[in-house]
């Protein structure tokens, strides 16, 4: 579990195949915090480590992962939302995030707002996928609410904190990002879903 509080912005230094696999190597300030077989949220995508090498750690996405989220685009010096998987007992200063994303979205609109930043994003909703307006979501394992929510877009409102300390400021319009909707509104809709 996680919260959607990115603790570092982490830069691939190592892409390798190897048949369906890739191996994505990051250099990041909480390398010497971590040890082999702990998950860390990648951009919302729960990954295992796998090694350990200084400042620059080792995991590897499946096919299936791959395939469902945006890791796939990634390259050498790109930045990486990172959040280390939560401690019991700890605030939970986000919301509840499993690092399983639903699917991706496209940055549609970026608008600077006197002091803060407007993101819009469009996604398909025939995945039925919903947000809510004051909902919350999970954009590149990034914890907000949901502003402007319609049935295919919603907007995010950026603080200059979260700005500067996620990868939201390399964000332009035509960006993939991943999304993981709020996993009780899912459960909500699957709800209402079984009882139609």
């Amino acid at each position: 579990m996680f919260t959607g509080i990115i603790e570092d912005i982490g830069v691939v230094s190592n892409l390798k195949e190897e048949l369906d696999n890739l191996h994505i190597s990051i250099k990041s300030n909480i390398t010497d915090e971590l040890k082999i077989d702990q998950s860390v949220a990648h951009n919302g995508v729960c990954l295992t480590v796998v090694s350990i090498n200084g400042d620059e750690y080792t995991v590897t996405a499946i096919k299936e992962t791959l395939d469902k989220t945006s890791l796939s685009t990634l390259k050498v010096n790109d930045k990486v939302n990172l959040e280390r998987a939560m401690k019991l007992g700890d605030r939970l200063d986000g919301h509840i995030v499993q690092g399983h994303v639903d699917q991706t979205a496209t940055c549609i609109n970026v608008e600077e707002a006197n002091g803060s930043w407007v993101f819009t994003f469009s996604y398909d909703s025939s995945l039925n996928n919903i947000t809510i307006e004051k909902g919350s979501i999970t954009v590149n394992g990034t914890s907000l609410t949901v502003v402007n929510s319609k049935k295919d877009t919603f907007s995010v409102a950026i603080i200059p904190y979260t700005y500067e300390h996620t990868n939201f400021n390399t964000f332009k319009a035509g960006t993939t990002v991943n999304l993981e909707f709020d996993v009780l509104g899912k459960y909500v809709a699957k709800l209402v879903e079984l009882n139609k």
